[in-house]
C-alpha cells in the first residue's frame, strides 16, 4: 500500500520523505490556504520534493472551468495529479481529461455509487473519506471494502486512495482491506511508530547496553 501524507507542509513533507516511506502528496485548498501562500508556488515546491503523484484541486465546479485549471496544473510537474470534486460537472471533466492523458484523483467520495462512476470515468485516483463517514454514523471502511470488490469484479485501473484518516485503526483496516493508497497527516504517521512495549524494551535495551563493552 502506497503512503501519501495529506498536507502542504514541507518540514512535514522532507522528514517522512527521509524516512523513505514517502510515495505521494495529497492536498486541497484549505491546506494551501493556511500556508498564505501563492497555490501553484506550493505545489512547484512540493513537487521539486517528491516524484511520486501530488494532488492539486482545481476551484472551479463547472466543466470549462475544471478543464482550464486542470490543464494549468498539469504544467507545472509532471507528477501533478489533478483533484476534481466527485460532481457531474467534474466526471464529465474527469473523462476529457483521461482522453488527454493527465492524471486525476476524485475527490469527495463517500458511496460505492459513486467510485464507480469514476471508474468508469477513467479516474487515476478515488478517494473515499471514511473519516468524514464515520463522523456522521457510517461505516467508513466498509466503504473501502465494497470499492474493492466492485473494481476487482470488472477489472478497473483506478487506485483506491483512502482518505480522512484519522488514526492507525484506520491506517491498518484500510490495508487489509485493500486500499491501493493512503493519505495521512503527519501526525497520524507519527502515531504509526508509538507502542508503550516498544518504548519499554527500547529502554531495557540501552540499559543493558550501558553494560557492554564495545
Amino acid at each position: 500500500m502506497n503512503l501519501f501524507l495529506d498536507t502542504a507542509n514541507l518540514d512535514e513533507i522532507k522528514k517522512v520523505a527521509d524516512l523513505g516511506l514517502l510515495d505521494g502528496i495529497t492536498t486541497n485548498p484549505s491546506i494551501i490556504a493556511k500556508s498564505g501562500r501563492k497555490f501553484t508556488e506550493v505545489i512547484a515546491e512540493i513537487c521539486a520534493i517528491v516524484k511520486g503523484p501530488v494532488s492539486a484541486e482545481v476551484l472551479s465546479t463547472d466543466f470549462a472551468g475544471i478543464i482550464k485549471e486542470g490543464e494549468e496544473l498539469a504544467k507545472i510537474a509532471p507528477n501533478v495529479v489533478v483533484k476534481v470534486p466527485l460532481i457531474p460537472e467534474g466526471i464529465k471533466a474527469v473523462a476529457e481529461f483521461t482522453k488527454r492523458d493527465i492524471q486525476t484523483n476524485v475527490t469527495l467520495c463517500f458511496t460505492a455509487n459513486q467510485a464507480l462512476l469514476a471508474a468508469k470515468a477513467g479516474a487515476t485516483f478515488i478517494s473515499p473519506f471514511i473519516g468524514r463517514l464515520d463522523d456522521v454514523g457510517y461505516d467508513g471502511l466498509e466503504l473501502i471494502s465494497e470499492i474493492r470488490e466492485i473494481y476487482d469484479n470488472y477489472g478497473y485501473d483506478t487506485q483506491i486512495l483512502a482518505a480522512s484518516v484519522r488514526h492507525p485503526i484506520h491506517f491498518k483496516e484500510v490495508a487489509l482491506r485493500g486500499a491501493d493508497c493512503v493519505t495521512l497527516p503527519y501526525s497520524v504517521v507519527e502515531m504509526l511508530f508509538k507502542h508503550p512495549l516498544t518504548d519499554s524494551g527500547l529502554a531495557k535495551f540501552l540499559e543493558d547496553a550501558k553494560k557492554l563493552t564495545w
